[in-house]
């Protein structure tokens, strides 16, 4: 502590005492002096960190102070002269203090004094409201019976730096927002109460419970707005609780709460106290009204889980039923041998994916895209494959979905990017198009992985379409919006996959404005059969000629479909009719065959 060092160097020269007492004083002489000559004022200095010193003598308790002890502690010298009258003033809340440090000390002084630190409170001076909190430093000396017989040291009052100390300890356990647990502090509440199951045998249940439109909240009206209902929606759901009952903060937009001998059943009548506590009422932030309800995941442990880890995953588990039956609603766990495999199943495939990722064993297969009359390739559609460890290749239908929920489709779009860029470079006659998902949509770092990839070889922009899917574009519309522009500033077409699949607005195409336009396949499959489907089909060919977009139909299986298609204007297929995707040897024979003509 910089204390120490300060309240030596000033005890050591003996002018801040006012004595030239050998005893008090190691080395005696005038005050060092400065540059021109002038005497350093060492009190106004130890004034000016706050920092005084003193020398007790514990034989006749006096203790010495400097000058300036009245200016740091607001008690004149004369008050606090002797160690009692100091002793006096200590704070009952104390649980230490320095005749602790001196007297009770358990190492003796083998002639250099015995070094002591410690930290107290002192009563408030007159006038003041506020206690003081002392950091003590000092070193004690030995009498000729080993016992202390003077104390040196220095003082600095510190309240300030302990309000921030008591601060962060504070922020270490509650959240700042609502003033309940953080989600570290609830986890720990929670595995001592699983703890305790072992010994009480009690049930105790967790629940995980998430506002339905805090997003939608949060777009409206800004996030201290969200924050502010955030929190009111905490202290109605708090207010159900019973004693001995916990609540934390489990993240952003999600409370945590461990409910004491709680079974399964009483449980959904908790977890029914919490939804009328909502929704029974709007909640009224930055002078704006919102009606909230929300989506809870509950387990009841030890029965279903007996580690926090058990309880914290299935939880969340539940929670996301909730959430995809609809709002307001709570969905409780209960075991699942088809889940639980199917969850083992999962954490296996996606070390296969993140493997095969840093393998490179992610495939491109190449479907031929050709034109229904001439049926020549117009371009040839990229499928990502994962190759097993067998040498079989799994479709993307079969991680992507899994690769989303778990963050990494973002890096199998990068990967994708890469290898249809080597693609194109290549065979210089291909002209190739790819799949992005919704995250990447909205991913900068993707767009900027392609503006650095073509500035170096802007040629390949044109012989590149990127497809986004409808789906896609309707959760992030304005994402969408910007990507659809950027990807075309840098000199590539955009082509929106599986049209009709989520029935989106016609709107979305004059929006948009995209080169290309393929329809769902599950509009093709039956269309010779299907009014409906030849319904679909005309409208939107003959809508999309109005935008300058071309119309490709996807899983064109017969000679009669394509017929068809042809007569109602649509001007592309692909499908098993044409030819299925195949590796790099097949896009070379084709390419090489192949004469694209420009889309218009």
């Amino acid at each position: 502590m910089c204390g120490r060092g300060v309240g030596d160097y000033w005890l050591s020269t003996g002018i801040l005492l006012g004595t030239n007492d050998k005893a008090a004083s190691t080395t005696a002489g005038a005050p060092p002096r400065g540059a021109a000559g002038d005497a350093v004022d060492g009190s106004s200095i130890m004034t000016a960190i706050g920092e005084a010193v003193y020398d007790w003598t514990l034989a006749d308790d006096v203790i010495r102070w400097s000058d300036n002890v009245a200016a740091v502690l607001g008690y004149p010298g004369a008050a606090i002269a002797t160690g009692r009258a100091y002793a006096a003033l200590l704070d009952h809340r104390s649980l230490t203090s320095r005749q602790d440090a001196v007297l009770n000390g358990a190492v003796a002084d083998r002639g250099e004094g015995v070094p002591y630190e410690v930290r107290y409170t002192l009563a408030p001076p007159s006038g003041s409201g506020s206690t003081l909190v002392i950091d003590d430093v000092g070193r004690w000396y030995a009498g000729p019976d080993g016992r202390p017989a003077r104390a040196r040291g220095a003082i600095r009052v510190i309240n300030d730096r302990h309000d921030r100390e008591q601060r962060l300890e504070f922020l270490s356990r509650y959240d700042e927002l609502t003033g309940f647990f953080t989600q570290q502090h609830l986890v720990n509440v929670l595995g001592n109460a699983l703890n305790d199951t072992r010994r009480s045998r009690a049930p105790v249940s967790f629940m995980i419970i998430a506002l339905d439109n805090f997003r939608a909240i949060n777009q409206a009206y800004g996030f201290d707005a969200a924050d502010k209902v955030f929190a009111a929606v905490a202290h109605r759901i708090k207010a159900q609780l019973r004693e001995g009952d916990a609540i934390g903060r489990y993240s952003g937009s999600k409370l945590g709460i461990v409910l004491m001998n709680c079974d399964e059943a009483n449980m959904h009548i908790a977890a029914e106290r919490f939804h009328a506590a909502v929704r029974n009422g709007v909640i009224t932030a930055d002078e704006s009204a919102v009606a909230v309800t929300v989506s809870i995941g509950g387990i009841e442990l030890p029965r279903y889980g007996r580690s926090v880890r058990d309880a914290l995953s299935r939880a969340q588990d539940s929670l996301h039923q909730a959430r995809q039956s609809g709002s307001g609603r709570f969905v409780s766990y209960t075991a699942s041998v088809d889940r639980e495999a199917r969850r083992r199943a999962n954490a296996v495939f996606s070390s296969e994916i993140a493997a095969a990722l840093e393998e490179r064993r992610m495939r491109l297969f190449f479907q031929p895209v050709v034109d229904i009359a001439t049926r020549r390739v117009h371009f040839h559609e990229t499928l990502l494959r994962l190759q097993r460890a067998n040498g079989t290749f799994a479709p993307a239908t079969d991680f992507i979905e899994l690769s989303e929920q778990l963050g990494l489709i973002r890096l199998i779009d990068e990967y994708t990017l890469g290898r249809a860029l080597e693609a194109l470079t290549a065979f210089p006659a291909a002209h190739l198009s790819l799949n992005v998902s919704g995250e990447t949509v909205g991913d900068a770092v993707w767009l900027s992985s392609l503006a650095e990839a073509l500035l170096s070889r802007p040629d390949l922009a044109a012989r590149l379409i990127v497809e986004i899917t409808e789906t896609s574009v309707i959760r992030h519309l304005d994402d969408a919006t910007r990507f659809v522009a950027t990807v075309h500033d840098l000199g590539c077409r955009v082509a929106i996959d599986d049209f009709g699949a989520g029935y989106s607005s016609f709107a979305h195409l004059r929006t948009l404005r995209v080169d290309m336009i393929k329809i769902a396949g599950t509009f093709i499959q039956n269309l010779v059969r299907s009014r409906d489907d030849q319904a679909f089909v005309g409208a939107l060919t003959e809508l999309a000629a109005n935008f300058g977009a071309e119309i490709v139909a996807e899983w064109v299986a017969d000679e009669e479909s394509a017929a068809m298609l042809g007569a109602m204007g649509v001007t592309l297929m692909q499908g098993t009719l044409t030819g299925d995707p195949t590796l790099e040897w097949g896009l070379a024979r084709s390419a090489a065959a192949a004469s694209p003509r420009k889309a218009g």
